[in-house]
């Protein structure tokens, strides 16, 4: 039975770096001619993991199938205009020889380098409000989010709490009896429960996407550096509002240090204080960017190869196939690992501002003992 599941399992993941292997080949934009210039990887690449204002699907007898999404502009003294990125066409190289340019519509085009921009075609300036690629699936991660919740919510409602979970309840409760345990109690303390759900949501939200990155296709979300700078200031906002006067008296007025000391030190302090959202920003964006380019990378080779020689390509197919499954493999767990550290240093972090401190009395002396002092 084991086995059945391994090779099941390894099925699955070989159909599915097939298709990415497949919709990374066919990213190239209509209009460019692949097969006269090259296998350009790095447009590729960049094509596959940028934001895009149409959904990229396959190629169907050599031209691209896409989902046209709604394109939405807010321009200064002329209000809102919406319609459908179908409309650009016929894209083209422009004097640079990487950016390619669409074809003009209403008065504005679409400009494509390493990512793409709406420009208006007079040069004015224009509020890019649409719903790209990106903001489709966070928007179908939310559904699949509230999905999840809601569907575990109701069988507690139906059964109550005292019923043994069963099927996606179980696999839910696991995960957040976990992440109460593990994260929230020794970081928050007695105040866990009023940050629970802030935790989970920020974790589930953040794994969900992570995967829909992964299936062929898929948007690439999380390796985008302003979704990852958003979840990061949503940290740092609860992080500030919620601080003590335990937590500001320690970073503006440290105690015990003399006072020329501090003229050094409480900058470096606030300075500390506003590296956590930045290293929170950059962890995040940079692992699953990095997972994303190496996998494509990977298969990438396969078609490097073939347009010198199609031996050459054939051969590469097995190294290219059973590195890339292991990478994929590795990539479902470092989707997991993410999330889970994303929103551990958030607890940490949140945990640091609302620290409570505690008197302890020992040979008649009075000693300030902080929460984490105690745990130790």
């Amino acid at each position: 039975m084991m086995c059945k599941r391994v090779f099941s399992l390894f099925l699955l993941a070989l159909s599915l770096l097939a298709g990415n292997a497949a919709f990374a080949q066919q990213e190239e934009l209509p209009g460019a001619k692949q097969a006269k210039e090259g296998f350009n990887a790095t447009e590729v690449i960049f094509g596959h993991i940028a934001d895009s204002h149409e959904w990229h699907l396959f190629d169907l007898n050599g031209k691209p199938v896409a989902m046209p999404l709604p394109v939405i502009i807010y321009k200064p003294g002329a209000g809102l205009e919406m319609f459908s990125s179908a409309h650009f066409e016929e894209w083209e190289k422009m004097e640079d020889g990487k950016t390619k340019r669409s074809g003009s519509y209403n008065g504005y085009h679409l400009e494509k380098n390493m990512k793409e921009k709406l420009i208006a075609d007079d040069g004015s300036k224009i509020y890019d409000i649409s719903i790209t690629k990106n903001i489709l699936s966070m928007l179908i991660s939310v559904v699949l989010l509230l999905w999840l919740m809601m569907s575990v919510a109701k069988k507690y409602q139906t059964k109550g709490s005292l019923t043994a979970p069963s099927g996606m309840q179980n696999a839910m409760e696991s995960v957040i009896i976990f992440m109460r345990d593990e994260v929230a109690k020794p970081n928050l303390g007695h105040k866990y429960k009023k940050y629970m759900p802030l935790i989970l949501t920020v974790f589930f939200f953040i794994w969900i996407n992570n995967m829909l990155g992964l299936l062929p296709g898929g948007a690439n979300f999380t390796g985008n550096i302003a979704v990852t700078l958003c979840l990061s200031v949503v940290a740092f906002i609860v992080m500030i509002v919620n601080a003590n006067k335990h937590f500001w008296s320690h970073l503006l007025n440290p105690p015990g240090v003399p006072l020329g000391i501090k003229f050094l030190l409480v900058p470096i302090e606030i300075i500390s204080l506003f590296i956590k959202p930045v290293a929170l920003t950059i962890r995040l964006f940079a692992n699953m960017l990095a997972g994303h380019i190496v996998i494509l990378s990977v298969i990438s080779m396969i078609f490097i190869f073939g347009f010198l020689s199609k031996v050459a390509g054939i051969g590469f197919v097995p190294v290219s196939l059973v590195f890339a499954i292991f990478m994929f493999f590795l990539e479902l767990l470092v989707a997991a690992i993410q999330a889970f550290i994303f929103a551990n240093l958030t607890a940490v972090f949140i945990g640091q501002a609302i620290e409570d401190i505690h008197h302890h009395h020992e040979n008649g002396q009075e000693y300030n003992v902080t929460n984490e002092e105690i745990v130790a």
